[in-house]
């Protein structure tokens, strides 16, 4: 599980970087919510 949350926070943290905009960061940030969420999810699955 901290091996998921890890590289999900790293996918984040690449894809903010990545970002040229406001919007883009909230596109971002609610994807890397939406895959935390949907591996919590399966861990307790």
């Amino acid at each position: 599980m901290k091996k998921i949350v890890t590289l999900s926070l790293m996918a984040a943290a690449l894809a903010v970087a990545a970002c040229n905009t406001v919007a883009g960061v909230g596109r971002d940030v609610q994807a890397a919510g939406s895959a935390v969420s949907s591996a919590a999810e399966d861990a307790r699955n």
